[in-house]
C-alpha cells in the first residue's frame, strides 16, 4: 500500500508533495485548516483531504480516526511548522516562540503519535512504513534573530533522533529532510506578520532560491528508495546559500 497523509498541505511544500505523490501513483490525503485550498488541490491531483487545526488534540484523533476507517497510512509526512518573527532573545514574543514550538514540535509528536498504530500496521513483508519530516537547516545552525524558530526547530530534530532509536529494530524509516532558503509564497509573509516588503527582500538578488517543487522532488525521491534505504538526514540548500547567515546575492561567478 502507498498511501501518504500530508500536513500543511494548503500550500507550499505540502502542496507540492501532494501533486507530486499522486503524478507518481500514490494515494494522499492532505491534511491543512484551509478548505478552500485543500479542495482545490484535491480537484486538480485526485488527492483526498481532511481539514484540521493539528494544534487540537481533537482534530488529530478525528484525523486518525478517519484515516484507519478509510484504509490506513503507510506513509506521514509532517510538513506542517513555520516561523514567527526574527526578533532577538532579548526582545522575543512569548507569543511567538510558543506557537512555534506548538506547531513544530507539539503538533508533529502528537500526530506522529497518534498514527504509528496505523504505519505498523501498513507494514507488509520486505518494505518499510515512512515517517519524513520537514525540518530546516534553522534546525543544525543557529543565526542571530532565529532564538525562537532555532529552539523550535533544534527541539524537533533531537525529537526525530530519539524516535528512530525508539523504533530501532522494526521497518519504520525515520526520514528528515532540513530545506534552507525555499522562495514560497507564504512562508516569509508569514514570518512577518504580512510584512510584502520584508518578505521579499529575504529572495531579493539571490540567484535560484529552492521552490516548494525542489523540495517536494528530493522528498519523494527519499520515499521511494528501496525500503532497506533509510536518508535519515538530508539537507537541501541551493547553491548560493552556504549557511542560514550566509547568501550570495547576485551573479554567482568562478573566482580567479
Amino acid at each position: 500500500m502507498k498511501r501518504a497523509v500530508v500536513t500543511g498541505a494548503s500550500s507550499g511544500i505540502g502542496a507540492a508533495a501532494v501533486r507530486l505523490l499522486r503524478a507518481h501513483g500514490w494515494d494522499v490525503v492532505g491534511v491543512a485548516r484551509r478548505e478552500d485550498r485543500l479542495k482545490q488541490l484535491a480537484e486538480e491531483t485526485g488527492a483526498s483531504y481532511f481539514v484540521a487545526d493539528l494544534t487540537k488534540p481533537e482534530d488529530i484523533v478525528a484525523l486518525r480516526d478517519l484515516l484507519e476507517a478509510t484504509g490506513g497510512v503507510s506513509t506521514l509526512v509532517n510538513n506542517a511548522g513555520g516561523a514567527m518573527g526574527l526578533d532577538p532573545v532579548e526582545g522575543g514574543s512569548a507569543d511567538d516562540w510558543r506557537w512555534m514550538y506548538e506547531i513544530n514540535v507539539i503538533a508533529v509528536q502528537q500526530v506522529t503519535q497518534a498514527l504509528l498504530p496505523l504505519l505498523r500496521a501498513s507494514v507488509e513483508p520486505g518494505g518499510s512504513a515512512d515517517i519524513l519530516t520537514v525540518t530546516s537547516i534553522a534546525g543544525h545552525t543557529p543565526y542571530e534573530g532565529g532564538g525562537g524558530y532555532n529552539a523550535a526547530k533544534f527541539a524537533e530534530h533531537a525529537m526525530l533522533d530519539v524516535l528512530r532509536l525508539e523504533l530501532s529494530g522494526e521497518p519504520i524509516r525515520v526520514l528528515e529532510i532540513a530545506p534552507g532558503m525555499v522562495h514560497t509564497e507564504e512562508f516569509s509573509l508569514n514570518r512577518f506578520k504580512g510584512d510584502q516588503d520584508r518578505a521579499d527582500s529575504v529572495y531579493a538578488n539571490v540567484p535560484d532560491p529552492l521552490t516548494a517543487d525542489d523540495v517536494a522532488a528530493t522528498m519523494v525521491a527519499m520515499l521511494e528508495l528501496p525500503p532497506h534505504i533509510s536518508l535519515d538526514l538530508v539537507v537541501i540548500k541551493p547553491v548560493a546559500q552556504s549557511a542560514p547567515y550566509k547568501v550570495a546575492r547576485g551573479e554567482l561567478k568562478v573566482k580567479g
